[in-house]
């Protein structure tokens, strides 16, 4: 993650805090939330559940990337990192984590292209740059275009860990920073293909089979399809104060039918 990137995130939770701090004749409760552009959408929805419920908290929930999320956990710059990687064991010593649910990664492309289900290993081969046409599998003659994100971002880490492995994604690939510019990308572009999360999918961009299974919520929660990562809260220590109440409440009934809206298959528990 760019030390820039960093900086520009870290600035905009402290700006945050000093208005909710200082609006006259308001007292609030504050929380920070930073990290997975996956994760985002889903905690800001909790977040706006909740401050409607309890108008004397405001939630401040920033994207980045799972990297900053868990650096920035670790450094105490904000009570709640988020991210869509599993913790490396270093990183499970120093921070305590709640998950939220399972995500599906979806392999997506242009709605023009009739390709509508490759093998996992057909997938390795287009984004490594072994397959560079679409007509190679069963497509149209058009040349393939590989959208993926930037280092330090847990969809990256995941799909790479579950599809690419040792194998490395081609040069030329075409880097966005966010699930959402990624789904824009291959949207605009009939010869793309990038991966995206489920949370995320709309009509815009089409959702490929992996071997031969959809991604659903009853396929990721019954571990048919194989592409699928957590949606992770951090603590550093264990939560306390409006950290506490907030994931008190993100366990509860509402919490978990707003998870379920948001596409993510829920799980209860921590890890």
């Amino acid at each position: 993650m760019d030390s820039k990137y960093i900086i520009l995130i870290v600035a905009v939770l402290v700006i945050g805090s000093a208005y909710m701090m200082f609006t006259p004749k308001t007292h609030y409760e504050t929380l920070q939330i930073a990290g997975s552009t996956s994760v985002q959408p889903v905690a800001e929805k909790l977040a706006q559940a909740y401050m409607k419920e309890h108008p004397n908290v405001r939630i401040n929930v920033q994207g980045g990337g799972s990297g900053l999320g868990i650096r920035t956990t670790e450094q105490g710059i904000v009570q709640i990192g988020m991210s869509s990687e599993e913790l490396k064991s270093d990183e499970k010593a120093k921070l305590n984590s709640y998950t939220l649910g399972e995500d599906g990664i979806v392999v997506a492309v242009n709605n023009a292209n009739n390709v509508t289900s490759l093998k996992k290993e057909q997938v390795r081969d287009v984004f490594s740059g072994k397959i560079t046409n679409w007509k190679q599998v069963g497509g149209p003659d058009v040349q393939v275009h590989v959208i993926v994100r930037e280092a330090g971002s847990g969809t990256m880490n995941a799909f790479n860990n579950l599809v690419m492995g040792t194998t490395k994604i081609r040069n030329d690939a075409i880097v966005q920073s966010s699930t959402e510019a990624v789904k824009q990308a291959v949207k605009q572009d009939p010869g793309a293909i990038g991966f995206v999360s489920m949370a995320h999918m709309s009509s815009d961009v089409k959702a490929l089979e992996i071997n031969g299974v959809s991604p659903s919520d009853e396929t990721v929660s019954n571990g048919s399809y194989e592409l699928q990562r957590p949606f992770i809260f951090l603590f550093k220590g264990q939560p306390t104060g409006v950290a506490k109440e907030f994931l008190d409440w993100v366990k509860g009934p509402e919490g978990q039918a707003i998870i379920k809206e948001e596409k993510v298959v829920p799980v209860n528990g921590t890890s």
